[in-house]
């Protein structure tokens, strides 16, 4: 099917935080370019709308998950980076293994359908 085609798919409750967080950890991000890089490797499956991101990540800066800071971006335009702490990194681990016991248990009762 091409990609123009496929259907998109709405984040499971709760996933949206673990997917910034784990965007997060490969470097700091605008909030535009962590939604491009979780659409990017999900191969366009995922999409993050303004709506739900922002909030998002207004939501792990309260929790000091993330921290933010003004910068510069590349094409010279000015734009709020957000960095994962190591309370963010923590938490991701923990978060990952929570939602890979969910993923087992979803392929366990497909299995038996």
């Amino acid at each position: 099917m091409p990609r123009a085609s496929r259907p998109k798919s709405e984040l499971l409750k709760g996933t949206l935080d673990m997917l910034i967080l784990r965007s997060l950890t490969v470097q700091p991000m605008h909030g535009y370019a962590v939604a491009t890089h979780i659409e990017r490797l999900s191969a366009e499956v995922l999409t993050v709308e303004q709506g739900s991101l922002y909030p998002a990540l207004e939501r792990l800066l309260k929790r000091g998950l993330v921290t933010s800071r003004w910068r510069e971006t590349p094409t010279g335009r000015r734009a709020r980076y957000y960095t994962v702490t190591a309370a963010g990194r923590r938490h991701l681990g923990q978060e990952i293994s929570s939602f890979d016991r969910v993923l087992m248990a979803i392929k366990a009762v497909m299995r038996q359908a």
